[in-house]
C-alpha cells in the first residue's frame, strides 16, 4: 500500500496545490500519525500529543478533536477540502464527511464544486479513483431520497460527502431527526452514528454562536476541520480561536503572490479640510472612475499583449447605509456624473431592495466576470463570504475609518486574481482602494503589528525560515577530483557509501602532486584541441607527459619530500583515463543571433476604441502599495509643453519605443493618434477636454495603440550565427549556500513539501559528474532520479551544468544554461523541465530557438569528436513520472 507521505505528494501534484496547502494536507497526515481517531477518543491525551508539536493548538474548543486552518482569502480553502477528502479516503480513514456552509451563497458553491467535473473549480480533478467512480453528494435539499444510504447498500465502497447549509439544519431538525422509513432511523442519528465521519466548516467562524455549536456537536463525528481567513469569532466581542493548527494570513498570500497586492490611491496634497463631506465623496467617486478607465485601458492592452481572455473590471463602492446606497445610485445614473457616461451601468445591493430589484440586482452580480454590462456596485455592508469574484479592481470605503478599511472583508471581495496567478504587470496584480479622506491613516495603520497586510514575517531560529547558524559556501568537487584525490564536500552527512565514491586513485602527498600536474596539463591541451579523443593521440600523449615530468622536476618542495620520483608515464595515463571515463564532451560553441533584420508595421485601423472613455483630469492621483509602500502615479498634471497637433500627445509617447522608427511610420503613426482623437471628440465636450485628455493619458493611449501595433509589426527572421571556440571544456567545482542544518539528503527522497525542494543538497548519484547536486524544483529532482538509476542502462553520466558551462546567448546580452546534460551509448542530450504551463512561454521558446541552434552547430562538429550526437529535449514537468523511461519522454512530445 502506499506510504501517507506519497499520498500527500501525489494529491499535492494532481491537484496543482499552492504551498500552504500542500503544507496544511502534510499537516493534516501528520496529525493522524500522533493521534488514533475514534468516538473513544480521549481528547485531554489526544490535545497534549498534538499541542507538542503544534503549540498554537490551546484547546479544541468542541467535544471533539476540532483543528481550524486560516488561510487567507484567495488561497483556496475549497480546494483544500477536496484534497484532504481525497486523502482520508484513499488512505483508508474515512469515508463519510459532512460540509457545512455558513449560508446560501457558499452552500450552492461547494454543491457545484464538489459533484460538477466540468467546472474549473473542480475540487477532484486529477483524482484518477474519482473520475471512475465520483463521491456521492448528499445536500440539505436531497438527503430525503436517502440515496448516501441506498447506493452504498447497492455497490458498496464509495465516498458519500454531504453538503448541508448551517441555517437549514437549524430550520428543518425536527424533519432530519425523525425517522426514516428506509434506514430504520433518522437520518441525523445514522450520521451521528458512522464511525468514521469527519466534519468539515467552511467560514468557520460562523459556527461559534450556541446554536452552531450545538448543531455541530450533536454529530459526533471523530474530526473537525475548520476552514477561515479570519480565526476569531464575531460580534462586539471578538476573541481568537485557540485551535489553529495553521495560519497563513493575508500578508503571507501577498508576499508569496497568492492574491493582488493592495494599494491605497489619493489626489495630490490632497487635503480633505478644503471640502465638504459631499464633495469629498463626489471626488472620490470620479477619481474612482479616472482609475477605472486607466486600468480598463491595462487589461485590454495585457489582453493583447499576452493571449489571455480580456478582463472586465467594475467599481465596489461601499456606502453607509440604504438611503446613502440610492442617493450614490442616482447621482452616478445621471447625465450630470460624466455626461452620463455610466447610465445603467450601475447596480444597487442591500436588503431593502423589492423582490424585482433583488433577483436583477443578484443577476448582475452573477454576471458580472463576464457580461460587462455593469461597472460599478454600490453595497451598503461589506459582502458575504462566497461572493468569489477575480475583476473587482478599484474599491471605494465612503465614509469608512481607516480599521474598516484594512479588513479582510473589505480588502477580500477583490484579492482573487483574474488568472489564477500573478502577471508580473502592476495593474493586473493590483486591487485599488480610493482613500483621499483616510490616506494617510490607512498607511499608518496598515505599518501596525497587528495589519492583516503586514509584510511576510521571517523568523530565526530552530524551525525557522532561517536558521540560527552562520550560513557558509560548500564546494562540491566534481566526480573526476574525488576519484582522482578524495575530495569531498565540507559538510555533515558525507561519506563514501553515499557519495558512491570509491577510495582515491592517488593516496601519497607525492603521487598527488603529479596527479594534479597531469591534470593541468590536461586541461591547457583541452583548449586547444578539436575534441576529447585526440587527447589520446601518440603526440599529445607524450607532449602531457614531458609537462608532467617537467613540472615535477622543477618543484624543489616536492622533490624534498619524495623517496622515490612518482612514475609520469603511469600517473599521466591514469589521470587521462579518468578525464575521459568523467567528462562528458561539450564543444564550446558560441551561438549569437545576428542583429541585422529590418522591421515595420502593416498598415491598420484601430479596433475597440469605443469601448475607451479616458475622462479630463486635473490632479495627480498617487496609488501607494499598503504592505511594500511603493507608490506610483496614476496620470500626470495637466500642465505641461503644449503641442501644435492634438496627436502630437499621443505621437511622442509612441516613438519612445525602441520598434518605432519615426521617420519611416510617421504617416501610420498620425493615421493612428488621428483615429483616437477622433474618438475622443465623439464624447468629450470641446477640444479643451480633449487636450486635457490627451496630455494627462497620453503614454496610457499610446499603449493601447502600440499594443495593436505589435499585433501588426513584421520584421526579417532573426538567424544565428556560431562559432567553436574548444573541443571540450572541464567539469568545474560547484559551490552551494549552506548551513550546519543543510545535512545531505539522498536525492532518491521526496522532501515535503515539495517547493522546499530547493533549499536541500543531495548525493547517492552513480552517474552524476558532482558528488553533491542541488535542484530547482521537485521535477528535476525526479528526472535525476529517472537517469540515475540502473532503470536507464543506456545512461553513462550525467551533469547539471554550472555558471558558464554552456555558452548559448539567447537574446541579446543574455544566456541560457539548461538543467541537464546527459551523456548515453549513442547520443547527447540537453534537457530543460519546464511546467506545462510555462512552456508556450516567449522566454521559454527563445531558450529553445536558441539551444537547438545550438545542437545544430554541436552536431556538425560531432564528427569531429566522438562522433555522438545532440538532441534538445523541452520536457513537461508533468510528464516525469514514476513509470516514465528516457526513451519515452524522447518519444513523447510536451
Amino acid at each position: 500500500m502506499i506510504s501517507d507521505e506519497k499520498l500527500v505528494q501525489q494529491i499535492s501534484q494532481r491537484l496543482s496545490l499552492r504551498k500552504p496547502q500542500e503544507r496544511s494536507l502534510d499537516i493534516l497526515r501528520d496529525v493522524f500519525t500522533r493521534i488514533d481517531l475514534s468516538k473513544a477518543v480521549d481528547l485531554e491525551e489526544a490535545l497534549a500529543d498534538i499541542k507538542s508539536q503544534y503549540p498554537s493548538v490551546e484547546d479544541f474548543e468542541r467535544d471533539f478533536p476540532s483543528l481550524c486552518f486560516a488561510l487567507a482569502t484567495g488561497v483556496g480553502k475549497t480546494r483544500l477540502m477536496g484534497a484532504m477528502c481525497a486523502f482520508l479516503f484513499l488512505s483508508g480513514r474515512s469515508k463519510n464527511f459532512f460540509i457545512l456552509a455558513p449560508n446560501t451563497t457558499i452552500y450552492q458553491k461547494l454543491i457545484d464544486d464538489f459533484s460538477n467535473p466540468s467546472s474549473p473549480k473542480y475540487v477532484f480533478k486529477g483524482i484518477s479513483q474519482f473520475a471512475q467512480q465520483p463521491p456521492i453528494i448528499v445536500t440539505g435539499d436531497t438527503w430525503q431520497e436517502g440515496r448516501g444510504v441506498k447506493i452504498r447498500d447497492m455497490f458498496g465502497g464509495d465516498v458519500v460527502i454531504n453538503i448541508f447549509n448551517v441555517d437549514k439544519i437549524n430550520k428543518d431538525k425536527g424533519k432530519i431527526k425523525k425517522l426514516h422509513e428506509y434506514i430504520g432511523q433518522s437520518y441525523f442519528d445514522y450520521l451521528a452514528g458512522l464511525p468514521d465521519l469527519v466534519l468539515m466548516m467552511d467560514e468557520a467562524h460562523r459556527y461559534r454562536a450556541k446554536a452552531g455549536m450545538r448543531a455541530v456537536a450533536e454529530l459526533k463525528p471523530i474530526l473537525g476541520l475548520e476552514m477561515t481567513a479570519t480565526p476569531k469569532t464575531v460580534g462586539a466581542q471578538s476573541k481568537p480561536f485557540k485551535n489553529v493548527i495553521l495560519n497563513y494570513g493575508l500578508g503571507n498570500a501577498m508576499a508569496d503572490g497568492y492574491v493582488k497586492e493592495p494599494a491605497v490611491a489619493t489626489r495630490a496634497n490632497f487635503n480633505k479640510a478644503d471640502f465638504t463631506p459631499e464633495q469629498v465623496e463626489t471626488i472620490m467617486l470620479e477619481d474612482a472612475v479616472h482609475y477605472h478607465e486607466n486600468l480598463k485601458a491595462e487589461l485590454d492592452v495585457y489582453h493583447r499583449q499576452s493571449g489571455r481572455p480580456l478582463v472586465h473590471p467594475f467599481i465596489l463602492v461601499v456606502a453607509q447605509d440604504t438611503t446613502h446606497a440610492d442617493e450614490l445610485s442616482a447621482m452616478i445614473d445621471s447625465d450630470d456624473f460624466f455626461s452620463g457616461r455610466y447610465k445603467k451601468r450601475v447596480a444597487v445591493v442591500h436588503s431593502n431592495l423589492s423582490g424585482e430589484e433583488s433577483d436583477e440586482a443578484v443577476e448582475r452580480l452573477v454576471g458580472l466576470e463576464t457580461d460587462n454590462l455593469t461597472e460599478i456596485v454600490i453595497h451598503v455592508n461589506k459582502l458575504k463570504e462566497g461572493w468569489d469574484v477575480t475583476n473587482l479592481y478599484t474599491i471605494v470605503p465612503l465614509r469608512a475609518s481607516a480599521s474598516d478599511i484594512l479588513t479582510e472583508q473589505t480588502l477580500g471581495r477583490g484579492l482573487r486574481l483574474p488568472y489564477g496567478e500573478r502577471t508580473g504587470e502592476e495593474a493586473v496584480d493590483t486591487l485599488t482602494v480610493i482613500a483621499h479622506d483616510r490616506f494617510d491613516e490607512v498607511v499608518k495603520k496598515a505599518r501596525e503589528d497587528q495589519s492583516i497586510v503586514k509584510m511576510k514575517r521571517i523568523t530565526i531560529g530552530p524551525g525557522g525560515d532561517i536558521p540560527a547558524q552562520r550560513a557558509r559556501v560548500v564546494e562540491a568537487p566534481s566526480r573526476l577530483d574525488s576519484i582522482l584525490f578524495g575530495l569531498k564536500p565540507d559538510i555533515e552527512g558525507v561519506d563514501d557509501a553515499k557519495t558512491q565514491i570509491s577510495p582515491p586513485l592517488f593516496v601519497t602527498e607525492a603521487d598527488r602532486q603529479a596527479a594534479y600536474a597531469a591534470k593541468r596539463a590536461i586541461q591547457r591541451h583541452a583548449g586547444k584541441s578539436p575534441s576529447l579523443g585526440s587527447l589520446t593521440s601518440p603526440e599529445s600523449i607524450a607532449q602531457i607527459r614531458s609537462e608532467v615530468q617537467k613540472e615535477i622536476t622543477s618543484s624543489r618542495d616536492l622533490v624534498d619530500q619524495m623517496d622515490d620520483q612518482p612514475d609520469a608515464a603511469k600517473i599521466t595515463a591514469a589521470v587521462l583515463d579518468a578525464v575521459l571515463a568523467h567528462t562528458i564532451e561539450i564543444p564550446q560553441i558560441i551561438v549569437i543571433p545576428t542583429r541585422e533584420v529590418s522591421f515595420g508595421f502593416n498598415d491598420f485601423d484601430l479596433a475597440g476604441v469605443e469601448s475607451k472613455h479616458w475622462q479630463p483630469i486635473s490632479n495627480e492621483i498617487l496609488v501607494r502599495n499598503i504592505r511594500t509602500e511603493s507608490q506610483r502615479v496614476l496620470a500626470r498634471s495637466v500642465d505641461g509643453p503644449t503641442e501644435e497637433r492634438l496627436e502630437n500627445y499621443i505621437v511622442r509617447h509612441l516613438i519612445e519605443n525602441d520598434e518605432v522608427d519615426y521617420d519611416t511610420q510617421a504617416d501610420l503613426l498620425y493615421k493612428l493618434a488621428g483615429q483616437m482623437t477622433a474618438h475622443l471628440r465623439t464624447y468629450l465636450k470641446s477640444d479643451d477636454e480633449v487636450e486635457n485628455v490627451a496630455l494627462g493619458h497620453g503614454k496610457n493611449i499610446a499603449d493601447f495603440i502600440f499594443q495593436q501595433m505589435k499585433e501588426n509589426y513584421w520584421e526579417t527572421p532573426t538567424d544565428y550565427r556560431a562559432r567553436v571556440t574548444m573541443g571540450f571544456r572541464s567539469l568545474e567545482p560547484q559551490s552551494y549556500n549552506a548551513t550546519a542544518q543543510n545535512k545531505l539528503r539522498d536525492f532518491r527522497e521526496t522532501v515535503t513539501p515539495k517547493s522546499d525542494t530547493k533549499k536541500f543538497l543531495f548525493s547517492g548519484f552513480s552517474k552524476c559528474g558532482s558528488s553533491i547536486q542541488k535542484f530547482d524544483s521537485d521535477d528535476e529532482r525526479r528526472f535525476a532520479v529517472l537517469i540515475d538509476s540502473d532503470r536507464e542502462p543506456s545512461v553513462i553520466k550525467w551533469l547539471k551544468p554550472a555558471a558558464r558551462q554552456f555558452q548559448i546567448e539567447y537574446q541579446s546580452g543574455r544566456g541560457y544554461e539548461p538543467d541537464f546534460v546527459v551523456e548515453t551509448k549513442t547520443e547527447k542530450l540537453i534537457v530543460e523541465i519546464k511546467a506545462r504551463n510555462e512552456l508556450d512561454d516567449e522566454l521559454v521558446q527563445a531558450k529553445a530557438r536558441a539551444a537547438s541552434k545550438w545542437v545544430e552547430y554541436a552536431n556538425e562538429h560531432a564528427s569531429d569528436a566522438d562522433g555522438k550526437r545532440w538532441q534538445y529535449l523541452l520536457i513537461a514537468h508533468d510528464q516525469v513520472t514514476e513509470s516514465s523511461t528516457l526513451a519515452g519522454l524522447k518519444a513523447k512530445p510536451s
